[in-house]
C-alpha cells in the first residue's frame, strides 16, 4: 500500500520543538508512530532546504538502508548543510544496517579500533560479518583496521566486498582509493577515489590526492 506523501510544512512543525529541545529519544518516537522512512524519503526532493535538512536529520535517527539511494542526491544538494547532515545520515544508516547482534559486533569493533587495538577490533568486525555476511559496513571497518596495520591486501579485499553490498558507500571507495596509492597502482586509485567523488563531491582530501596523482602522470 503507498502511503500519501507528508506534507513538509506540517512536518517541519510537529519535530521542531523536538528538535530545540535536543530531545533525540522523543523524536525518534515520534518519526516511528507517524511516518514511514518511505514518507520521509519523499521530503528529500522538497524544494525548501530547512525541509531537506530536518528530512536528513530524521533519517539519521530512523532511516533504512532500502532508501539510501534517495538520499545520496542530497551529498551535491546546493545547500552545504544538507550536503553535511545527508552525510552524516548515511554514516549512520550504515552503521545500523546490519542485524541486531551484528550492530552490537559492529560497536564493540569501532570502540576497539578508536583505541587502537586493532587485532581485537578485526575479531569483533568478523564476528559481525559471520552474523550478517552482507553487512557492509562490517567490511568497511574491518578495512580500516587492516589498512592502519598495513595489511594491504586484506584492506583492498574488505573495501571490495563493502562496495559490492553499499555500491554508494563513498568512504569505502576512498579507502579502496588509499589502498592502491599506498601500493603505488596510482590509476587504480584514482578510478577509486572517483568513484567516491562522484557519490560525494565534498570529500577535499580525495580531490587533492587525484589532483596529486594527475600532476604526477604530466
Amino acid at each position: 500500500m503507498t502511503l500519501p506523501p507528508i506534507d513538509p510544512v506540517e512536518f517541519v512543525s510537529a519535530v521542531q520543538p523536538l528538535l530545540a529541545g535536543c530531545d533525540a529519544p522523543g523524536l525518534v518516537a515520534l518519526i516511528n508512530s507517524r511516518w514511514s522512512h518511505e514518507q520521509i524519503a519523499t521530503l528529500f526532493r522538497s524544494g525548501d532546504s530547512d525541509v531537506r535538512k530536518v528530512a536528513a536529520l530524521a533519517f539519521a535517527l530512523v532511516g533504512e538502508k532500502c532508501c539510501l539511494g534517495k538520499l545520496a542526491p542530497l551529498l551535491k544538494d546546493k545547500d552545504p548543510v544538507v550536503n553535511q547532515m545527508a552525510e552524516h545520515a548515511m554514516w549512520s544508516v550504515w552503521f545500523r544496517s546490519g542485524t541486531p547482534e551484528a550492530n552490537h559486533q559492529l560497536c564493540r569493533g569501532t570502540k576497539a579500533l578508536n583505541r587502537r587495538d586493532f587485532e581485537h577490533a578485526i575479531e569483533h568486525f568478523t564476528r559481525a560479518i559471520d552474523l550478517d555476511p552482507r553487512f557492509a559496513e562490517a567490511y568497511n571497518q574491518r578495512a580500516i583496521a587492516h589498512y592502519l596495520l598495513e595489511r594491504f591486501d586484506a584492506c583492498r579485499e574488505d573495501c571490495l566486498q563493502a562496495v559490492e553490498h553499499m555500491p554508494c558507500h563513498f568512504g569505502a571507495w576512498a579507502g579502496l582509493g588509499h589502498c592502491y596509492a599506498h601500493e603505488g597502482q596510482l590509476a587504480e586509485a584514482v578510478e577509486a577515489y572517483e568513484r567516491a567523488l562522484a557519490i560525494n563531491p565534498h570529500l577535499g582530501g580525495v580531490r587533492q590526492a587525484v589532483e596529486e596523482m594527475r600532476a604526477q602522470e604530466e
